[in-house]
C-alpha cells in the first residue's frame, strides 16, 4: 500500500478532455479552483484544459471549451484527471493509454471524471485501486473489470488515484481537495458562492434508482438489492435487513416506489440485465446468472414482459459503439 496522498501539496491540473465529454463535470471542478482562488485572493490553483492534439474536443452537448492544449514534456502537472461522457470506449485509444502510462511512471496523479474511470481501467492504471464512476456503468465496469474494487461511491480518493462519478459531484470532491490546503471558513465561502447546502462525503453511495425523500431503511433495503443482483435474495431477509417487518417494507416500497419489493427486484434485476446487453459483450447466459434469473429462459420471458422484445434482439439492434458509452448526468 502506498502512502496517502498530500492533497494540499496539488496546484497544477490538467483536465484531459475525451471526444464527448461530460463538460458539468469538467467545468464543476475547474469551477471550484477558479473559486477557491479568488476566495483566498491567492493564484493558488493553475489549470490547463488538454487534448491529444491540442485541438478542442466537442463535449456530449455539443459545445467546446477553449483554449485547449496538447500534453507538452516541458509543461508538468501535479495530476491529470481523464474526464470522460458518453461513447467513451471509442474515445480511447492506444497512444491516450500509452501517455496515461508514462504520466504514471512519472508520478504525475492521476484521476478520472464520469466514465473516465473506464479509460483508466483500460490502461491498467486502477489495479488495487478503490474508484467509482457513474452508477450507469457500475455494471459493465465490474463485470469487464473484477479485479478492480469498484465502488458505488460518489466519489473516491486512493492514494494517487482520484475517481468520480461525475455531474455535479466533482464540486464536492474538488471542495476536500480545497480543504487540505485552506482554512475551514474558505472552504464554505467557496460552497456558498455555489450554493452548496451541504458538501457530500465521497463515502456516499450514489443508488442506482434515486428517490427523492426516501427514508434510511427503504434506502438500506434498495442498496442491498442493487449490490446483491446475483443472488438469490428473498424479500423476508431484505426486510429484515434493513429492521423492519416485511408488511412495513411492503408500505414504504408501496409509498415511495408505487411497487411492491417483489416488483422492484424483478425491475432492478431486468435494468441491470439491460445496461449489461447494451454496454458489454457478455453472453446472454452470463448476463443471466449476473443478475441473479435462474435460467436464460426465465430471463429471456421476463426481459420480452417488460422491454418488448427479447434480449438476443436488444443486441442485436444496439448501435456498434454502445459498450460503456452513457452517463445520465451530461
Amino acid at each position: 500500500m502506498g502512502r496517502p496522498l498530500d492533497l494540499a501539496g496539488l496546484s497544477r491540473f490538467g483536465f484531459l478532455t475525451l471526444n464527448s465529454y461530460s463538460m458539468i463535470a469538467v467545468s464543476n471542478a475547474i469551477e471550484v479552483l477558479r473559486m477557491a482562488n479568488r476566495v483566498t485572493r491567492e493564484n493558488a490553483y493553475e489549470w490547463d484544459i488538454l487534448t491529444q492534439s491540442g485541438e478542442p474536443a466537442v463535449a456530449s452537448n455539443g459545445l467546446m471549451l477553449y483554449p485547449t492544449v496538447a500534453p507538452d514534456k516541458d509543461r508538468a502537472y501535479d495530476i491529470i484527471f481523464v474526464c470522460g461522457g458518453i461513447n467513451v470506449r471509442a474515445a480511447s485509444s492506444s497512444s491516450l493509454r500509452n501517455f496515461l502510462r508514462v504520466q504514471a511512471r512519472q508520478d504525475v496523479v492521476l484521476g478520472a471524471l464520469c466514465t473516465g474511470t473506464f479509460t483508466l481501467a483500460e490502461a491498467g492504471l486502477l489495479r488495487g485501486y478503490r474508484c467509482a464512476i457513474h452508477w450507469e456503468n457500475l455494471s459493465a465496469i465490474r463485470e469487464e473489470f473484477p479485479e478492480i474494487d469498484i465502488t458505488d461511491d460518489m466519489f473516491v480518493i486512493d492514494r494517487d488515484r482520484l475517481t468520480c462519478t461525475g455531474g455535479s459531484v466533482p464540486l464536492d470532491m474538488m471542495l476536500r481537495i480545497v480543504a487540505a490546503r485552506f482554512r475551514r471558513e474558505h472552504v464554505q465561502a467557496v460552497a456558498a458562492q455555489f450554493i452548496l447546502e451541504r458538501n457530500r462525503t465521497g463515502s456516499e453511495a450514489q443508488p442506482v434508482f434515486p428517490l427523492a425523500d426516501a427514508p434510511a431503511p427503504l434506502m438500506r433495503a434498495m442498496r442491498l438489492i442493487e449490490r446483491n443482483l446475483d443472488q438469490p435474495l428473498r424479500i423476508s431477509g431484505i426486510a429484515a435487513e434493513a429492521g423492519l417487518s416485511v408488511r412495513q417494507l411492503e408500505r414504504l416500497f408501496r409509498r415511495h416506489a408505487d411497487c411492491t419489493p417483489a416488483v422492484y427486484l424483478v425491475g432492478v434485476r431486468l435494468e441491470r440485465a439491460r445496461r449489461l446487453l447494451q454496454q458489454t459483450s457478455m453472453s446472454i447466459t452470463n448476463i443471466s446468472l449476473a443478475c441473479g434469473f435462474v435460467s436464460p429462459a426465465h430471463f429471456s420471458t421476463a426481459y420480452r414482459g417488460r422491454f418488448g422484445c427479447a434480449p438476443r434482439d436488444e443486441r442485436r439492434l444496439r448501435p456498434s459503439t454502445a459498450r460503456v458509452n452513457t452517463c445520465l448526468s451530461l
